[in-house]
């Protein structure tokens, strides 16, 4: 906060918890952002899909059950994300057990919603949903899933989980058996870069995310 250091790295022996209260104490939000939120870089080895087998998974660390007003606001961040991180162009998939009205409950509901309050927010990204995973990034799946067509469907590259048991689950699932790499959770909305660990990680893990913070550092103009 008084400026001495560019960004910051925490986590490998505290909650992730404590991390993210500990900044909204100390540094606060951007202005306009009602909550942190994270998210994970995945780089799946000899995956075809994606962005060459790297996706952003969000949000994976931070909020347990957001709403849709939450869950808009961080598929937003996740795709600035990975524009101003990764340059990448972002194609976000707000996924759920549903694809676009094949399932009915509340649960598809709250995706549904969100993804109408992210387009309205961002109207200038490529956003869709609901979405299944195998919709989202296998191209032959949603051609036969969806009967219009959509930017982001079978070609998706920031996957937006409804909660944070899904996207937990998911990005260790990929992590320990396709073995990706994975980095984060890098968190989002702070005013300053600031970034989590795993209790779990490993020296190479902490070197990653070390230089993401760098990068996002420069990015926003600190030297």
């Amino acid at each position: 906060r008084a400026g001495d250091v560019s960004g910051m790295v925490a986590g490998c022996t505290s909650l992730t918890a404590t991390v993210v209260k500990a900044n909204e104490l100390m540094i606060g939000l951007k202005e306009g952002i009602s909550a942190p939120s994270s998210f994970f870089v995945m780089s799946v080895p000899g995956c075809p899909y994606g962005e060459d087998g790297n996706f952003i998974y969000a949000d994976a660390g931070v909020n347990p059950d957001p709403s849709p007003e939450e869950l808009a606001e961080i598929a937003v961040l996740s795709a600035q994300s990975a524009r101003d991180l990764l340059g990448w162009k972002p194609r976000v998939a707000m996924l759920s057990f549903s694809t676009r009205g094949s399932a009915g409950h509340k649960l598809v509901d709250k995706v549904t919603e969100a993804t109408k309050l992210a387009k309205e927010m961002a109207p200038d990204l490529s956003i869709d949903g609901e979405l299944q995973l195998d919709a989202a990034i296998v191209p032959r799946v949603a051609e036969r899933k969806l009967k219009d067509k959509s930017d982001v469907a079978g070609r998706a590259n920031v996957l937006i989980f409804p909660d944070l048991n899904a996207g937990n689950i998911a990005y260790k699932l990929t992590q320990y058996l396709a073995k990706a790499e994975a980095y984060g959770p890098l968190l989002q909305g702070f005013s300053k870069p600031v970034n989590d660990l795993s209790r779990g990680a490993s020296v190479d893990d902490i070197v990653g995310v070390v230089a993401i913070t760098t990068v996002q550092a420069l990015g926003s103009g600190r030297p």
